[in-house]
């Protein structure tokens, strides 16, 4: 019989797959690179941000022209696009 059956008030610990390589690692204090499994996959992850492979969709930046524009449409009382 396993701890788990006979203890039912402890559980098992989470795991999660790392964003980087999919292995799984449990997510715990003693893994000081969760949710990652290493130091490897964790500035893997990184460098992925730093160059932009990864990114948060939304709506692209207005540029400074883009701005003005619209900041004069809207001083002068509407937004008529």
């Amino acid at each position: 019989m396993s701890d788990d059956t006979r203890n039912p008030t402890r559980q098992r610990p989470l795991e999660v797959a790392c964003p980087q390589c999919r292995t799984r690692v449990v997510w715990s204090t003693d893994n000081p690179y969760r949710p990652f499994c290493s130091k490897r996959c964790r500035l893997l992850d990184l460098g992925a941000w730093a160059d932009e492979s990864h990114r948060i969709a939304g709506e692209p930046a207005m540029d400074e022209a883009d701005l003005d524009a619209l900041i004069d449409r809207l001083e002068r009382g509407g937004d008529n696009r």
